[in-house]
């Protein structure tokens, strides 16, 4: 699952995929498909730069799309806003719930079967996310080490 060319923009409900990247990129709705550039204007983020918090350290998107997905068996997730939280503990039990909300919940989840609708859920590790997750490993273990060393 290649998270890099799915992006959110802030203001537009859905993701969207991005289909060309140059001077005026064009991205395409997952939802209905239309397509329209993106101008300087438009803030993006990629879902592979998203993260949940936990209690120990940020887990990428892509690993929570994984969890969600091994837990339905490749099958979109029933969202049921009364048992938000306590469906997203089931899949990550170590989410911080004190900065995680369930307006946060609930796009991962509509994210999630998007995705699902779309064909762009599976197990594999992109390249990118693999070099992407050992980076933040490395980051962590190295704030670990300044931390419990001695000044």
């Amino acid at each position: 699952m290649d998270l890099s060319k799915i992006v959110h923009i802030p203001g537009k409900s859905g993701i969207f995929k991005l289909l060309s990247q140059g001077k005026t990129p064009i991205v395409e709705a997952l939802i209905d498909k239309k397509r329209f550039p993106l101008f300087d204007t438009n803030r993006v983020s990629p879902l592979s730069d998203i993260s949940i918090y936990t209690e120990k350290e940020d887990k990428p998107l892509a690993d929570i799309f994984r969890l969600i997905f091994e837990k339905n068996e490749g099958k979109k997730i029933e969202i049921n806003e009364k048992n938000l939280r306590s469906d997203f503990t089931a899949i990550l039990p170590d989410y911080d719930s004190e900065r995680v909300y369930d307006s946060n919940i609930k796009k991962v989840f509509q994210w999630y079967n998007l995705l699902v609708d779309n064909g762009l859920v599976d197990m594999e590790l992109a390249e990118y996310e693999i070099e992407r997750t050992k980076a933040i490993e490395n980051k962590n273990h190295e704030k670990k080490d300044s931390e419990s060393s001695p000044q």
